[in-house]
């Protein structure tokens, strides 16, 4: 037997993956976990019974609510659906999916379109913390066509204005939880830094590397692998996250230097494996770390911005992210206070998805 929930895949930056309503869903953690594993397909490596697309950027999940919170119009919960394990880790956010929550939110009617532009308050349950989205809704309709476009999608469509502004430690409690904005473990120097996306940052030369390697390259070097989830889960412990075996938080990014002012090439690990482009809150991370004296982001590039921020490059395997940080001068030190990116979204099927009943009940 079998039930039929309604379902909307989309593709949000350069990630995608099915959008539910919370209420097309089983209320019970546990009973919803189950539904999204067979969703999906997992675990299994090329997830051919499901949704998923036998790799993390295509094993994603976004769920979404009308919010009850003062000034916030949806809940947005995240779910990363492992594809070789029955794991689904809501812990971290994804902010490429992200981009898909408000054009579904409106479609679905938890939103009322405000005109040729609408923005939507979105409160992130994973990290407890809201970001603003600018979508296009000529004539109180949303559109994804546009001209925008973004590295690693094809194509163009209209563009969706991502704002940050309060997620800073919004899972550890602090921008830099360890206490310190660059520090040893293992003999490697790393940063570990909360915003958006817990992340460790080390630089690749620490480790052996150009920082320009291809994404295919880096997954085949096992030993590497190994040597950054043996830092990924020392540095976890020292973020105050306890034992992160089984969370893909925090996620490692390699960074090196980049040919240009105010950019840093980087590699991000969804943990197991090397992003084909660049997740948007690790992005954010980066941008932070950037403008932020003492990190290591800031020894490997001049962010060249004022005391109100400016904007950062990171360089990815297919292309390039940009994001626009503000910052205000404390002192001797810098604090950032917000960042804000350009992202794009499309709907890609609108239906029903039949999953077994067992995984319902």
């Amino acid at each position: 037997m079998h039930n039929d929930i309604p379902c909307v895949l989309m593709r949000g930056g350069t990630s995608r993956g099915p959008v539910f309503r919370a209420d097309w869903l089983p209320a019970d953690p546990a009973r919803r976990d189950r539904l999204l594993l067979a969703a999906m397909g997992s675990p299994h490596a090329l997830q051919v019974d499901g949704l998923g697309g036998g790799h993390p950027l295509t094993s994603k999940v976004a769920i979404v609510s009308r919010s009850a919170r003062a000034g916030c119009d949806v809940d947005y919960l995240f779910a990363q659906v492992a594809t070789d394990r029955a794991v689904v880790d809501t812990r971290p956010n994804c902010g490429n999916m992200l981009a898909a929550v408000a054009p579904f939110a409106v479609e679905e009617g938890l939103v009322e379109a405000a005109g040729d532009r609408t923005r939507v308050h979105i409160f992130n349950l994973n990290t407890a913390t809201v970001v603003q989205a600018l979508i296009h809704t000529p004539g109180g309709v949303v559109t994804y066509e546009g001209h925008a476009r973004i590295d690693g999608v094809a194509g163009t469509g209209a563009p969706i204005l991502l704002e940050f502004a309060d997620t800073w430690g919004g899972m550890t409690g602090a921008l830099f939880p360890s206490g310190s904005r660059l520090e040893m473990i293992d003999g490697v120097p790393v940063t570990c830094i909360d915003a958006a996306m817990p992340l460790m940052i080390v630089a690749a030369e620490s480790l052996g590397l150009r920082g320009d390697e291809a994404p295919a390259l880096l997954d085949a070097d096992l030993p590497l692998l190994a040597r950054l989830e043996a830092l990924r889960r020392k540095a976890g412990q020292r973020m105050g996250m306890g034992d992160v075996g089984d969370s893909v938080v925090p996620k490692p990014a390699l960074i090196s230097a980049a040919r240009e002012r105010g950019a840093v090439v980087s590699r991000y690990f969804t943990p197991t494996r090397c992003h084909q482009a660049h997740a948007v809150t690790g992005a954010i991370g980066l941008a932070a770390a950037m403008f932020t004296p003492g990190t290591l982001v800031a020894r490997y590039a001049d962010a060249g911005g004022g005391p109100g921020g400016g904007c950062a490059a990171i360089l990815h395997p297919a292309g390039r992210i940009e994001i626009e940080v503000r910052a205000e001068r404390i002192g001797s030190d810098v604090r950032v206070r917000g960042a804000s990116l350009l992202r794009t979204a499309r709907r890609i099927m609108k239906g029903y998805l039949s999953v077994p009943t067992d995984a319902c009940f």
